[in-house]
Order: C-alpha cells, then structure tokens, then sequence
C-alpha cells in the first residue's frame, strides 16, 4: 500500500522478493517473487508462496520490494523498501493478517506490506457413513449369502487401491452394516468428483469370496446423501451380458453420512486462542555465586548466561502467539529482600501485584536485576509456581488462552511428591510446562515428570494429559560455541510438543476452534 514512486512518466512496476533466513545463521536465500503489477502504487499480488509452518522454529523472512522484473540486480536508488517479519507473527496475528511498514529508503515513508496466512486445507476431514442392502443375489446353497463391502479409491493412472471393508454381516440378503469412519483422504486423496468404486462380496471361511455385484459412486454423489437417501443399483458385469432379462444383483442404500473436521494447532490461533507465557526461574544456592564465571546464572559482557539462552530460545517464539506481550515472570529458591523469608515464586520485576514484564527483553533485565538483589539458597521447589500458573488456567477453560510455563532448574527437586500432584491437577487444564535443566547434574527425576514412557501419576490419580516436556540445556549447545544456533536446537525440541498438548486439552473438551470475524 502506497509505494514510493520511482517512475519518471508512469507509477512504479513492483514485485515482491521473499527471502528465508536459514536456520541458526545470518544467511537468507531468496525462496521466490511474486508476478510484476504495472504501474501502481497499490499492488494486490496472485501469487502465492507455499511455505512449511514449524511452530518450534523462528523462521525469519524478509521481503524485499524492487521496482520491476528487470531489477534482479538492481540498485539502491531503485529501491522501494523491505520488511522483516517471522512466519509465527503472521500466523499469530488476528485473523492471520499482519500489516508491516516498509523501510530501507533514508528519509522516506515506503509505505506498507500487507501480509496474509492461510493453512492450506490437506484434506482433514473425516467421514462416518452406514449403508445397508436390500435382495442380494443368494450365493450359499444351504444359507442366504454373508455379504460384506469393499471400498477402493480410484488413483492418477486408473487403477483401484482398497481403502476399507465393512464387517461381515452372517445368513442375510438384506444386510444392515455398522456406522464406520474413514478420512476423506484415504477415500478420494481430497478430490471428490474421483471415482470410488464398491464391491459386494458373499464371504466364505475358506477365503475365495464370491462376487455379488458392484457400483460406482464419488465423494460429491455420497455427500449428498446427508439430506436423503441414496440407492445404488448393483450390477454383476457377467450376469448382465449373459441374460437378457437381468435387472440387478440387489440394492444398496447409503442410509447417513456425516463430516467432521480435524481441527489443527493453526485453526485455534486464527479462532484467537493466545498463548501465555510464564517464567519461573532457579535461584538456589547450587548454581553458583552469579558474580563467577563457573557460576551457571554468570553472564559474561561477550554471552549470555544459560538461564538467559534458555529463556531467549523459547520465549522469542511464544511470543509471536501472545497479543499483549506481557509475560509473567517469577524465581524460586532464594532470600528475598527487605526480610529475607525464602520465596519459591517471587516476582523477579518486585511487584507482587503485577508479575509481568515487557515482551522476553523485559523478563531478561528483571532477571539480572533480581540476580543482583536476592540472595540465592534453596531447596529446589516447582509444586508453588506450577499451582499459581494453574490457578490462572483454571479461570478461563473455553479455549480461549492457554498457558505455557517454562521452568529453568540446574538440579535435583526438593518437592518431588507436591510437584506430581500439582502435574497431575494441572493435567486437566489449559496448559503445558517445559522444564530446561541447565548444568551438569543428572535429571533422572525429570525424566519421571516428562510422562512420555510412563504416564505421571499421584496418589492413586494419574495425568489426565501428557503436559511436560523436559530436556537437559547442554544435549544442545553446539560445539563451535554458536549460540543462535544452540538456542534454535532447543526451541526446536522443547517447543515440537506443544501444539499437540494444546490440541489434546481442546480433544477432551470438545472446544472448535472459533471462527475468525469476517473480513
């Protein structure tokens, strides 16, 4: 919207370069360029870019806009500006659409980019569907037949690939088959006008079925059937070129059809589900005095801490999904001025009444501020700060906000029988925990808390949700010292469960994802 204008005679003739940073490096390497539109300073691009969407990964983008095709090389003066943004912002942004100002041109407004993201549509939907029959051909000589179904979708090349058989209903020609379900995927690959063709079969113990008959219909044809009944005619090819006087092998009437969607992670942060992000920091004694370097919460003028890596890694994703960018922030495990009583979930910002900071950059300076007031003791408590992020959660169960705790711990937990009776309580709410350890300790304790072997259970009560993930900071740190790219690792492997854990609360609660307000 309202390009800088760089024609001499006419308006300018802009295109859209995308770049995409690659993963834990500075480099970016353009990924492809919209068509050109002549003459305007309020392009609308066709084009699309088809993009794959890692909630995990920061994937960074830049868009470039030149003045034309023929400014593959072109120059600063032709310049009409850029964008920076990353993938999740947009996606996170109401309704998937985000409007950037452009910049690059000293001195000038460039004007504005407008971005929009949409989930391309691999077919989720799912179909259940009940047929029955009525005067099957009679196959067995002592009995009526044993008639059953055979579903197959017809494939590019002509060719017919099985994708689901009914039940065997015994001793009938007038069968009635149960409901059953199958995605629309495996039935037409997502195309509903292909050919799905149905075979009748009389089973026999022995294996060699008998052919009844057959007939073809779509997904479009059998869609319909969800305001009336559909009859199929079912012809045996053989018969009908042998008598003359063959009508049909019998009949088979679609009796319901249903469609259900699968919902996915992106459906409910378009619908305006938010992630809130809540820290919660070790203080205790065993990390070290912060003012030495062998202290692990030691920040050095040249790196960060891997308290603040850690921290950085993952909150510099959840933020995009996150609208006000105010993150509760709170320590455990250290004296707290002015009396010096233990605390085991302080407000690293001091104010008890308000926890939050300004966006990651603003739990960081509370961090290394509280660093420089508390004193660091112990013991290694998590049970009072996962029961607060779950007291939060437990106010607004409609899908609507989900909660995420990121908890970064150097060692063994004190309050290991409190912390799985608040896992397991939380289990039942709209949120996660991700527990980074950080130094060399071992973290067998954890690994219990993780649940992905054996689900976590508490006094009898087991984890309605497997809802934490846990991993060891140093399985992550590259060898060359590179910091970006050990934080992307991190992100990458603490962040992959999440949107499965936050599809699970919605599962169990039957929550659809909200619809997002029309244009």
């Amino acid at each position: 919207r309202n390009l800088l204008d760089m024609d001499t005679f006419s308006k300018s003739d802009p295109v859209v370069v995308l770049f995409v940073q690659v993963s834990g490096s500075s480099e970016w390497k353009e990924f492809g360029r919209t068509e050109v539109i002549d003459n305007t300073l309020n392009p609308d691009f066709v084009r699309k870019f088809v993009l794959d969407y890692y909630f995990e990964e920061k994937q960074n983008l830049r868009f470039d806009v030149p003045p034309g095709s023929h400014s593959a090389l072109f120059g600063a003066q032709d310049f009409l500006g850029q964008a920076f943004v990353a993938l999740g912002e947009v996606i996170g942004s109401q309704r998937g659409r985000l409007e950037r100002p452009l910049t690059g041109v000293p001195g000038k407004r460039c004007g504005t980019i407008l971005l929009l993201a949409e989930e391309l549509s691999n077919c989720r939907d799912i179909v259940t569907m009940q047929l029955c029959a009525n005067k099957l051909d009679k196959k067995d000589f002592f009995g009526k037949s044993d008639p059953f179904l055979v579903f197959y979708r017809s494939n590019e090349d002509g060719t017919f690939t099985i994708c689901h058989k009914t039940e065997v209903v015994k001793n009938t020609l007038n069968p009635v088959w149960q409901p059953f379900t199958i995605p629309v995927r495996a039935l037409c690959n997502g195309d509903y006008d292909r050919t799905v063709k149905i075979d009748v079969y009389d089973w026999d113990r022995d294996g060699s079925h008998d052919f009844i008959g057959e007939f073809a219909t779509s997904y479009r044809e059998l869609s319909r059937a969800q305001s009336q009944f559909t009859v199929y005619e079912v012809l045996n090819p053989r018969k009908k070129c042998k008598k003359k006087k063959y009508v049909n092998s019998g009949t088979v009437t679609l009796l319901s059809f249903s469609v259900e969607s699968e919902f996915t992670f992106v459906d409910y942060i378009r619908g305006g589900t938010q992630l809130n992000f809540t820290v919660a920091i070790d203080f205790t004694a065993s990390n070290g005095l912060p003012s030495q370097p062998t202290s692990l919460h030691y920040a050095s003028p040249y790196q960060l801490s891997a308290y603040a890596l850690a921290l950085k890694a993952v909150g510099e994703i959840i933020q995009d999904y996150d609208s006000d960018k105010l993150f509760p922030a709170y320590g455990f495990g250290a004296k707290v001025p002015p009396d010096g009583k233990i605390s085991h979930q302080f407000p690293l910002n001091n104010n008890v009444e308000n926890p939050s900071c300004a966006g990651i950059e603003g739990v960081l300076e509370s961090y290394l501020q509280s660093l420089r007031t508390v004193q660091l003791y112990g013991p290694t408590n998590f049970a009072p700060v996962i029961n607060q992020v779950a007291g939060t959660a437990a106010q607004v169960t409609d899908g609507s906000q989900y909660h995420v705790l990121l908890i970064i711990t150097d060692g063994v937990i004190s309050d290991m029988l409190q912390t799985k009776e608040a896992i397991v309580t939380a289990s039942s709410l709209p949120m996660s925990i991700i527990i980074v350890g950080v130094g060399p300790a071992e973290f067998e304790a954890m690994e219990e808390l993780d649940g992905d072997e054996v689900r976590l259970s508490s006094r009898g009560r087991y984890a309605e949700r497997d809802i934490v993930q846990f991993v060891p900071f140093r399985d992550y740190v590259d060898d060359s010292g590179n910091q970006v790219l050990s934080m992307a690792r991190l992100a990458k492997d603490v962040l992959a469960e999440i949107p499965e854990q936050l599809l699970s609360y919605m599962k169990t609660r039957d929550i659809k994802p909200r619809r997002a307000d029309p244009e």
